[in-house]
């Protein structure tokens, strides 16, 4: 097969999220399986269609949930506590993602630097791979029936055991290598028999660090699986950065093409060894982010690389899992929409770079590259402000002084309890919404119903017994979306899903120009929900850092430069909230891990940005005022200290699912808060269970420190979940300060 153009992967949730409403359907027993893989095969079928210009079409890229998951199944490594539910295979597999009759669910946590997350396998000394599914085959099989010869993609055997949690204290599951290549020469010889020609196997973790052994895994794996007599072809990819020293190690080996990231590592090129007798797949056009790729430098790009190897494929960077589906569905202002390309359009840039790199520039070449792309906007006040701004601008007094003052003008108790901000999103508010986007009902009226669910769950909060209380977002259909709409420089769009995790879909705003705020974005919110209680009340803001990773960030002008235009709009917010008699603001930055750069040379620079843009936006704060953030699934070990850094008064954290396992040798000098509850599962957290984490927390944070609340927003979840489980937490609480005297 000659790979004249192609994609990594593609957006698989339906143009419309068919999928993520068909799972939710067959979740909640409105649909049977059978109609729920119906919707799957013509999902799939819609994909090939659509990728078909392509000279190679990739399949096996589809996932009910996740494609971790996808591989722990394929190969028989399904947790036993799930298997012994005695449920179908679906349901086994839909168990292990969610949780389900007492059975935890697996972590979840951020896929490398992106806003996707997977679901982190669990692998011990006696874990036992087998080929134990045929999904790849299924669908090369599937795709052929409908006449599309496909390039299945496989997730690496060596990213997958260093994505996995260790069951056993001490277990490394590299060492599980052995085991597991067994079971990807069966797959790779089937596929064969299949009659497959070509085979994607994805090893993104080599975009990161890795130690002498982690690289010899990769060594020894593509010297086994490249030395299979009458396999298919390997096409072996490492998107998401740089390949550094695992490059020279798959030249070496005899894999016929390795695919490359040339958008996040632009000076990858200068150290690719001679591939002559190598494919290399160049990924020129951007699968992360949503701008207009600027085709002549990207053909020239791709023009230099051809003395490197025996033949230079175009393609996405990445998968592009990662952007929405089609542009022509959105209307946007057009001097914003001609700068953009959402799939369907890379794809189509990538057909006519690719034939124009093998052909030349022909009229499709022409037409695509002759646009004119209008300069992002400019506004000159904001940045004179960042001009002018001097270090004092981003210090607090130190925090013994302010939790002197904050205990004093709060009064909490140890032991705080309180949520992290949103409570469930009913169908009664969302119909609000798309009440008033279609003109059925005023802005008064939906104001009014605001306000009435705030009022509903201030009463809750009240009744629950917790004792900083939140409003619960019902205005907001996205913590970062909501912002976008109410600050210059953003573009929202109406159908640009893109999938979180499962059936999460986020609609990512776009950054388009200068960043200011016109007006309070949320201060009548909070101060209606203060008048209703005595009790404190947070404001609720999103960080600059978290903004901008959920968001399509303008690509012409540093990271930092945009962190700090946002986190001047949000320190304007929080002085109104302030002057409003808002007593503690939470200012969430669940995406601080998020971003950091997989190389570490690379790290000392974001985490000197994204802190300094964290603590310029809350350090126009008063002593009085607490300050709160939130993080969640992410390794907060690697950026234990720039977490400390922020200089928040209480951090909140993921810690349910790992059963404190954050907390362990942990050393924090401010407020922190460990979720006692994993709002990401349906599962309801007994009174017993809770008191178990907070026990495990107190052994590692004094109790007038300490804080205990859930590990995220309660948006997803229903108030048949969330009622009890808060009841549950309060109780449990209540219990430990009783025991602690």
């Amino acid at each position: 097969m000659t790979i004249g153009s192609t994609v990594f992967g593609y957006p698989r949730i339906g143009p419309k999220r068919e999928l993520k409403r068909a799972v939710e359907q067959y979740w909640t027993g409105k649909i049977d399986e059978a109609a729920l893989r119906e919707t799957a095969k013509q999902l799939r079928a819609q994909t090939w269609a659509e990728l078909s210009e392509l000279d190679s079409v990739p399949s096996n890229t589809f996932s009910f949930y996740d494609q971790v998951l996808d591989t722990t199944q394929l190969f028989g490594a399904i947790p036993q506590r799930f298997r012994d539910l005695g449920l179908s295979e679906l349901d086994t597999y839909f168990a292990a993602a969610r949780g389900r009759d007492g059975a935890a669910a697996l972590e979840l946590t951020k896929w490398f630097d992106t806003n996707y997350h997977y679901l982190v396998p669990e692998l011990g000394p006696d874990t036992e791979f087998r080929l134990a599914g045929d999904k790849p085959i299924a669908e090369y099989r599937e795709a052929l029936e409908r006449g599309f010869t496909t390039r299945p993609v496989l997730l690496g055997p060596v990213t997958f055991l260093l994505l996995a949690k260790s069951t056993v204290p001490g277990f490394d599951p590299l060492t599980l290598l052995d085991r597991l290549l067994e079971a990807y020469v069966e797959l790779l010889g089937r596929l064969r028999v299949e009659g497959v020609e070509w085979v994607q196997i994805d090893e993104p973790a080599f975009a990161a660090d890795r130690t002498a052994a982690e690289l010899n895994a990769l060594r020894r794996t593509y010297r086994t699986l490249s030395g299979l007599p009458g396999r298919p072809k390997l096409l072996v990819t490492g998107y998401y950065g740089d390949l550094g020293e695992a490059l020279p190690i798959l030249a070496a080996s005899q894999v016929e093409a390795i695919g490359i990231d040339l958008v996040s590592a632009p000076d990858t090129s200068v150290a690719i060894p001679a591939l002559r007798d190598k494919i290399l797949v160049a990924g020129l056009v951007d699968g992360r982010n949503v701008w207009r790729t600027d085709l002549h430098t990207a053909l020239a790009k791709a023009a230099t690389l051809l003395g490197f190897a025996s033949e230079v494929v175009v393609s996405s960077s990445s998968t592009l899992l990662h952007v929405p589906y089609d542009l022509e569905a959105e209307d946007l202002e057009p001097d914003v929409q001609a700068r953009l390309a959402f799939a369907r359009q890379k794809v189509r840039e990538i057909v006519v770079l690719g034939k124009a790199l093998r052909e030349g520039a022909d009229g499709a070449w022409a037409d695509e590259a002759k646009r004119q792309v209008p300069s992002p906007r400019r506004d000159d006040h904001v940045r004179a402000r960042i001009a002018s701004l001097r270090p004092e601008h981003s210090l607090r007094a130190p925090y013994e002084e302010r939790a002197a003052a904050q205990q004093a003008r709060l009064g909490l108790p140890p032991l705080a309890t309180t949520t992290i901000g949103s409570f469930p999103q009913t169908g009664d508010i969302r119909r609000a919404r798309a009440a008033v986007r279609n003109g059925e009902i005023t802005e008064d009226e939906y104001g009014q119903r605001m306000r009435d669910e705030i009022g509903r769950v201030i009463d809750l909060q009240e009744d629950i017994g917790l004792d900083v209380l939140v409003h619960g977002e019902p205005e907001r259909n996205d913590m970062v979306q909501y912002f976008a709409e109410h600050l210059e420089g953003f573009a929202s769009t109406e159908f640009a899903w893109v999938q979180s995790y499962g059936s999460r879909c986020v609609r990512p705003p776009i950054i388009h120009g200068d960043v200011s705020r016109p007006k309070p974005m949320t201060v009548p919110w909070s101060t209606y929900a203060q008048s209703l209680t005595a009790k404190p009340v947070k404001g609720m803001l999103t960080g600059p850092v978290t903004i901008l990773a959920w968001s399509f960030v303008r690509d012409d002008q540093p990271l930092a430069d945009t962190a700090a235009q946002v986190a001047l709009a949000l320190r304007d917010e929080i002085r109104d909230l302030e002057a409003a008699g808002i007593r503690v603001v939470q200012v969430d930055e669940p995406a601080l891990r998020e971003l950091l750069p997989l190389r570490r040379k690379d790290q000392p620079a974001y985490l000197e940005w994204s802190v300094g843009a964290f603590r310029l936006a809350t350090a126009g704060a008063t002593t009085g005022t607490q300050i709160h953030t939130h993080l969640c699934y992410s390794e907060f070990g690697e950026v234990i200290g720039a977490i400390s850094d922020l200089d928040a008064d209480v951090t909140t954290i993921e810690a349910a699912r790992s059963k404190m396992e954050i907390l362990e040798g942990l050393e924090f000098p401010r407020g922190i808060g460990p979720g006692v509850y994993d709002i990401h599962s349906p599962l309801v957290p007994g009174e017993d269970e809770i008191v178990a984490l907070i026990t495990e927390a107190v052994r590692a944070v004094p109790g007038e420190r300490l804080w205990i609340n859930p590990d995220c927003g309660l948006k997803t979840r229903g108030y048949a979940e969330v009622e009890p489980a808060l009841r549950n937490l309060v109780a449990a609480t209540r219990r430990m300060r009783s025991s602690l005297g």
